[in-house]
């Protein structure tokens, strides 16, 4: 099929038209776009490989946009042509409008600062109010920012210690491209400071407030650099000063006691009540981390001694100060974590006390207040917060009821903590915890007008193929097992030790009202059971996570949640190697597989911006064990013609710095020659989006319509399917 005349994918999706066929399964009256084929054969440790579209890869490439804008085109008269779409995408605006969402908290000074999408609001705002019973007051509002179609976010935030004072980062068109900015509390009052390259977000005020550290990427840099991320720098910036007269504090190369890889991200932080600051170096996106301490004064004046705390081999996943204290949580001898503690001023890792040992729940993050340390914990897949108190007792918070624990923030100057708390089935709520156990539940995150007693949820253990159990979330409006097998869309995700914690989403609803059944399973990779439940799919391993989402679905359809033919598996970002490997290795059992700005392409992924970072959780082509690996996750590569693949729903977004659109451009190009099913392999593209941070309510909305109505359609709802 070489030689493809390469104006017709220009033209391909100029018209579609659909009829429905026997079982809801769709043919198209026009292919989807057709894109050149320039095939690539290389060899790798002596296994050969052909790329047949390795040309996406250069974004400079004429065909590129007018191919990635013609998937669009295609796939959005396939998506238009669904009977029931704009409907349901209309109940989808009206109940995620009906409820404000808070995302983050923290106090500082007399002021309650919040992040929160107000009803109605299409993106997140950060408020301000005097006191916990004050009045929400409008601070940063990045509409204000908008021109044209493009969009902006806020990225990240932070109070200064005094609270006078907020940091801020926003982005446009969800690129993540963050530039920091300041804003006066009181007056709402935007500074003149303003610093660009801010991307990783993580700046750290100086206790007195007069400045910050940040991490910045090197000059001259772009977005889709194959260098993008590589290098990066923490300065020391006073506010006032020009950006120019910054000075670095902690770089590859600039201390000899500091030893650092191009893929090392450094951060300085310090700590209101601490004279100490310290340097973390971030390895991509290792989890353990190497952290150095050194005077806070002299860090402030780029001169810092730095003294090492802890390196990789230590396992050290988070830090907190308190004082002359510091904390360290480690899976080292402990694969559900524990926590030490060591002189801030004189750190020792090795000479350092356990004030918290393992126990039967998973530590996942800690935050210190005037009063102890306030630790995140997972327990079975519910959250739960300790408290380690001055007198090294450790007891648990006394939580409303079972959940998920979300933004545990803690301030050294004040006791006690606050965090969000929400579950499959019921909303969020803003909660304060007090050092006696006591939580209380504010009215600072807004109620939501939902009756949530229709909806239930069952949380079960699943033994897979190698006997292991695998938990497993199934969410429903209850009596919906009554009429036999419902369509189940079934989530897994499975990498860098992140969980998918039980999480209210008003979203779901108007699939579950249509009698749609959603199911997570928490397959290996992920943290949900510590950290030898990520190890046991990392790297080598990570056939683990597509074969126990593979199994939970034989499970699903076992015991009649669903069927084969009503089946929906959905995969994001790392997750697309979950999805896609199902799917190349099982499409017999799903009907519909949904690839949300996924990983497909693994032999190649080291070759985008964001791909050297990741080498720490997949490995590298330049090794054989690595190169293996990589073949192994690699659905694109596993893509074989002349099979019958289920319908397939592809996303990408134009500015998604973290996957690469040629990544998903390549496996819609590869799917869409190979299948033989007549299913549709579809790829929706938005051009004023990246990986879905920073993506508005309605972008969302758009997206969750469009995936709901294709499964419903394929997975044969009368109610969806295009009429002949």
């Amino acid at each position: 099929m070489t030689g493809i005349d390469r104006r017709a994918l220009m033209v391909s999706a100029a018209a579609v038209g659909t009829s429905a066929l026997a079982g809801g399964v769709q043919a198209s009256s026009l292919r989807a776009p057709v894109a050149s084929l320039r095939p690539v054969t290389e060899t790798l440790h002596g296994v050969t490989l052909t790329d047949r579209y390795r040309w996406m890869e250069n974004a400079a490439d004429p065909e590129w946009m007018p191919y990635l804008l013609a998937q669009n085109a295609f796939a959005r008269k396939v998506l238009g042509a669904i009977p029931g779409r704009e409907a349901l995408a209309q109940k989808i605006a009206t109940v995620t409008g009906a409820l404000g969402v808070i995302a983050q908290v923290q106090v500082a000074g007399p002021w309650v600062f919040t992040e929160l999408r107000p009803a109605g609001a299409n993106t997140f705002k950060l408020m301000v109010r005097d006191g916990i019973g004050g009045v929400d007051r409008l601070l940063i509002d990045p509409d204000t920012l908008a021109g044209g179609t493009t969009h902006f976010s806020i990225d990240y935030w932070q109070a200064s210690p005094d609270g006078r004072l907020v940091l801020y980062g926003v982005s446009p068109a969800g690129s993540e491209n963050s530039v920091l900015h300041f804003v006066e509390t009181e007056s709402g009052t935007v500074l003149p400071d303003s610093l660009d390259r801010a991307q990783f977000g993580g700046p750290s005020w100086l206790p007195d407030s007069s400045g910050v550290f940040l991490n910045r990427l090197k000059a001259g840099t772009k977005h889709g650099d194959a260098d993008h991320y590589l290098d990066s720098v923490a300065w020391v910036h006073r506010l006032g000063a020009d950006p120019a007269s910054d000075v670095e504090v902690l770089a590859r190369g600039l201390n000899p006691s500091v030893s650092m890889q191009p893929i090392d991200t450094p951060f300085v932080a310090a700590q209101a009540g601490s004279t100490i600051a310290l340097g973390v170096v971030a390895s991509g996106v290792q989890n353990e981390v190497t952290a150095y301490a050194t005077t806070v004064l002299a860090a402030a004046t780029g001169k810092p001694m730095w003294r090492k705390v802890c390196d990789p081999d230590d396992a050290v996943t988070g830090l907190a100060l308190r004082g002359d204290d510091l904390y360290m949580l480690t899976h080292r001898g402990a694969p559900r974590f524990r926590v030490l503690k060591t002189s801030a001023a004189a750190p020792n890792f090795a000479a350092a006390t356990e004030v918290v040992p393992q126990g039967p729940r998973v530590l996942k993050g800690m935050s210190a207040a005037r009063d102890g340390l306030y630790i995140q914990a997972l327990d079975a897949g519910l959250g739960a917060v300790l408290r380690l108190g001055g007198d090294g007792g450790v007891t648990a918070l006394r939580l409303p009821f079972a959940g998920s624990v979300s933004a545990l923030y803690a301030d050294p100057l004040q006791d006690g903590c606050w965090f969000l708390l929400d579950g499959w089935v019921h909303p969020l709520v803003l909660c304060r915890g007090a050092p006696d156990g006591s939580v209380t539940v504010t009215d600072i995150a807004p109620k939501a007008p939902f009756d949530v007693s229709l909806y239930e949820s069952r949380e079960l253990m699943v033994t897979v193929r190698d006997g292991t159990q695998v938990p497993l979330s199934i969410i429903y409006a209850k009596g919906a097992r009554r009429g036999g097998p419902r369509p189940l869309y079934l989530q897994a995700y499975g990498a860098y030790g992140l969980d998918i914690d039980p999480g209210f989403s008003p979203r779901f609803l108007p699939w579950l009202d249509l009698g749609g059944v959603y199911a997570v399973a928490h397959v290996r990779g992920g943290g949900e059971l510590g950290e030898a439940w990520r190890r046991a799919g990392k790297m080598a391993a990570k056939p683990n996570t597509w074969r126990d989402c593979i199994d939970c679905a034989q499970w699903l359809i076992d015991n009649h949640w669903t069927s084969s033919g009503k089946l929906a598996v959905e995969g994001t970002s790392a997750g697309g190697i979950m999805v896609g490997r199902f799917l190349t290795e099982r499409p017999d059992l799903l009907t519909v597989a949904v690839v949300r700005v996924g990983d497909s392409n693994a032999t190649r992924f080291e070759f985008m911006e964001a791909g050297p970072a990741n080498i720490p959780e997949f490995g590298t082509i330049k090794s054989p064990e690595g190169f293996k690996a990589l073949l192994e996750m690699d659905a694109y590569q596993h893509v074989k013609d002349g099979v019958a693949y289920p319908a397939v729903l592809l996303t990408t977004g134009i500015n998604d710095p973290r996957v690469a659109s040629w990544e998903p451009g390549k496996f819609a190009a590869r799917l869409q020659m190979a299948t033989s099913s007549g299913r549709p392999v579809i790829l929706r593209v938005d051009t004023d989006a990246g990986h879905g941070l920073g993506s508005t309510r309605k972008q969302r909305d758009d997206e969750s319509a469009d995936t709901y109505a294709f499964i419903l359609w394929q997975t044969g709802d009368p109610r969806f399917q295009p009429r002949s």
